[in-house]
């Protein structure tokens, strides 16, 4: 069904550009198929671009990777290959997990001719942002390259894959590295970007003690050259399906490696983002009078970010939970999610009665009406320019807004009536017995 969907008009996935892409290659150098065996004959190069979903069993379980579709990619290339392949892995990986997969592919391989096939395997990390992938991937910051570089065979099988990168790609910007340090290094970057979120999240909750704006911190420390602006946006949590996996993963890593303190301090970043999501949900029910039960609350986006259908790892998700846990009654919208994906994320993260508390809206305005509060948890250029007079007149009263995104004109609602409340700053708002 999926591959029928790749080749039909409506594609599986909604990504800005995808779509045009798609539909000016499909067919003439780009094919969607089922016929593994054949095409894994016919090429001389093979991308594995599989899930490695974090476990959810055995050792490991909530930390390391789950590589069972990675063996499975590799037995079925040993199995089918009659000539010699470069095998990437282009799939977020632990460290030295090319080295098991070439350990599969020489331990199954067919004879042949000069003794036997030869498989080379590199490490071709993907670096595309959801929301900018097409951007990503035709103007790269850089493409990573990792493989044997002791051997002739390992040096010009990395020159052939840089040389197909190198058709759109500066040279300068093809990076070069021994396997492990391309595995490493993807691991790495997203921790590194995690962390610059957590950290600024950190940063709000002293903010809204303090009085000082988190976006005013934000651009001061952003000015500065050394760290730049980027990732510095204040919000109730990153989600995704690179971020808190990637950094469990690299916690996994450094526990197998007794790296106990090296650990500690990257799982910190995630528990930092639960921190963060759990500080907003409770933020929304001490504003509501403490309670929450039985009372009509718009969620306004459910992706993890805008300009994508992605929900997995959705802040949304979570603040979803916590509400519907205190029983409340939940009206959704979202451009991209669809009812059916939204049903079953929901199902799998609580045992509240999600048929019974949840609605799915198809537009903003419809899951405003007669709401206590609406929740901005998605920042969907959309909902900056709602027509927020008319969601006053519709809501119940008082009528509040949580802005978890940051992306609202706050005083401006203000003078219409409502009541607000966002991440990192300090509203003059009065909400009840001394909440602001």
């Amino acid at each position: 069904d999926r591959i029928d969907q790749w080749n039909s008009p409506h594609l599986p996935i909604f990504e800005p550009q995808l779509e045009e892409v798609v539909k000016s290659c499909r067919g003439r150098n780009l094919f969607f198929s089922t016929e593994i065996d054949s095409s894994i004959k016919r090429a001389d190069l093979i991308m594995m671009s599989v899930n490695t979903p974090t476990k959810t069993f055995g050792m490991g379980k909530g930390r390391a990777a789950d590589l069972k579709y990675i063996e499975l990619c590799a037995r079925r290339i040993a199995e089918c290959a009659d000539s010699d392949k470069i095998v990437v892995e282009k799939s977020t990986v632990p460290v030295r997990c090319a080295a098991n997969i070439r350990r599969i592919l020489s331990a199954n391989k067919k004879p042949g001719g000069g003794g036997g096939l030869n498989f080379q395997v590199l490490s071709n990390p993907e670096f595309l942002a959801e929301g900018t992938a097409i951007e990503n991937l035709t103007h790269p910051d850089r493409v990573l390259i990792g493989g044997d570089q002791k051997t002739e065979a390992g040096r010009r099988a990395i020159d052939t894959l840089a040389w197909i990168y190198e058709h759109w790609v500066p040279p300068s910007r093809i990076i070069k590295t021994n396997t492990w340090s391309s595995e490493l290094s993807k691991l790495a970057a997203n921790a590194f970007l995690a962390q610059r979120v957590s950290s600024i999240n950190a940063i709000s909750a002293i903010c809204e003690e303090t009085g000082a704006d988190v976006s005013q911190v934000a651009h001061a420390v952003g000015s500065d050259s050394r760290l730049g602006s980027k990732f510095l946006q204040s919000s109730l949590g990153f989600g995704g399906s690179c971020f808190q996996k990637d950094v469990l993963n690299l916690v996994y890593l450094c526990e197998s490696l007794n790296l106990k303190e090296v650990a500690d301090y990257f799982y910190q970043i995630v528990q930092m983002n639960d921190y963060q999501r759990r500080r907003f949900a409770q933020s929304i029910l001490g504003a509501l009078f403490d309670t929450v039960s039985d009372k009509h609350i718009a969620i306004l986006g459910f992706a993890f970010k805008k300009d994508t259908g992605d929900t997995r790892e959705s802040s949304a998700i979570y603040l979803c939970k916590y509400l519907l846990e205190e029983g409340a009654h939940l009206h959704i919208y979202d451009p991209k999610v669809t009812k059916k994906q939204m049903l079953w994320e929901l199902t799998a993260k609580t045992e509240a009665p999600v048929d019974e508390l949840v609605t799915v809206c198809g537009d903003a305005h419809a899951a405003c009406s007669n709401a206590h509060a609406l929740v901005i948890c998605t920042e969907w250029d959309q909902f900056k320019s709602l027509d927020y007079c008319r969601v006053y007149e519709e809501m119940m009263k008082p009528a509040f807004v949580f802005d978890g995104r940051m992306i609202l004109d706050h005083d401006r609602l203000t003078q219409i009536g409502f009541v607000v409340s966002c991440i990192g700053k300090r509203l003059s708002t009065p909400v009840h017995d001394g909440f602001q």
